[in-house]
């Protein structure tokens, strides 16, 4: 039976992949805003809000497309 992922290791992990992603994008202004929103998520994972977290992961993650 395969365990479930609990939402601080997912949100560990997508952290890891939004961080990886920020460093790996070209300068510019939308490496900027997802940096922006990167430094949100930290704040937000530092307060233990995950749902706020995983949101700013997503707005990171949409600012690099």
């Amino acid at each position: 039976m395969k365990e479930q992922q609990s939402s601080g290791q997912f949100t560990a992990d997508k952290m890891k992949t939004v961080k990886a992603a920020c460093e790996q994008a070209p300068s510019g202004p939308k490496k900027d805003a997802a940096l922006k929103h990167y430094q949100a998520a930290e704040t937000a994972k530092k307060a233990n809000n995950d749902t706020e977290c995983v949101k700013s992961l997503d707005a990171a993650s949409k600012a690099l497309n």
